[in-house]
């Protein structure tokens, strides 16, 4: 199985480019369109977003991501394989929470085979051609390489938005399980309450609860949150 994360969105072409050299090189893997509205460039929210969903997908799936502000520059293509699933994209940090909560981690760095590559779609000329050999268990044109060391330390939870959803949900890279007891939570100079379910407040009334991944969400019953606190990607959540 081959899985994509991308910030490409859908109203360009990127998405189907990448798909149509997936579906010329491994005709017969499924390909699982995961999430394409990653924030713009956000690497860091899309490096605390991605460790969200993993692990609900089979071991040696093969995930394509892809939030690479520097494409064709100094940051290397790479292969990792964190707790055997296989990760195949820039060594920017969209890999550096997922390792960083890894119990094993390996990493490869890619040697384009075919030299006339687009600088600026690595997506399509490198990524999706590894992904494609990895996922018919080809590991052939990779060289061994250190893990990648970020110039910044990154918490191992986020008390930050990494993405605001079509509902206007407000999503952290906090994980629930790692709040306090009796946490109080705020956004914004706003408290918000607890409650386990969307059906437990009223009508308009906003929240925070443990969404369907595991991380802390704020949201608004039938309503949007990121309209009721002025809310963008990249906000302080207050936990005290």
């Amino acid at each position: 199985m081959i899985v994509l994360f991308t910030d490409f969105a859908y109203q360009d072409p990127y998405v189907g480019q990448l798909k149509s050299v997936l579906a010329q090189h491994a005709t017969a893997v499924p390909v699982i369109d995961l999430l394409h509205h990653v924030p713009n460039y956000n690497i860091r929210a899309a490096a605390y977003l991605l460790p969200a969903y993993v692990n609900e997908f089979p071991l040696n799936t093969v995930f394509v991501c892809v939030v690479d502000p520097g494409v064709g520059g100094e940051r290397i293509p790479c292969v990792a394989q964190i707790d055997q699933r296989w990760f195949v994209g820039p060594d920017n940090g969209l890999f550096a929470v997922l390792q960083q909560r890894s119990q094993q981690a390996e990493w490869w760095k890619i040697v384009p085979a075919d030299e006339n590559i687009s600088m600026t779609f690595h997506g399509r000329d490198v990524f999706a051609p590894v992904a494609s050999r990895l996922a018919r268990g080809d590991t052939g044109g990779l060289q061994k390489m250190q893990a990648p060391t970020l110039t910044a330390v990154w918490p191992d939870d986020l008390a930050e938005i990494v993405y605001i959803d079509h509902y206007g949900n407000l999503i952290s890279g906090y994980r629930y399980q790692a709040l306090p007891p009796q946490a109080r939570v705020s956004l914004n100079g706003v408290v918000v309450d607890k409650a386990c379910t969307f059906s437990d407040v009223a009508i308009g009334e906003a929240f925070y609860y443990e969404n369907s991944n595991g991380l802390l969400e704020i949201a608004l019953n039938q309503a949007s949150a990121c309209q009721q606190f002025n809310a963008s990607v990249g906000d302080a959540i207050l936990i005290e």
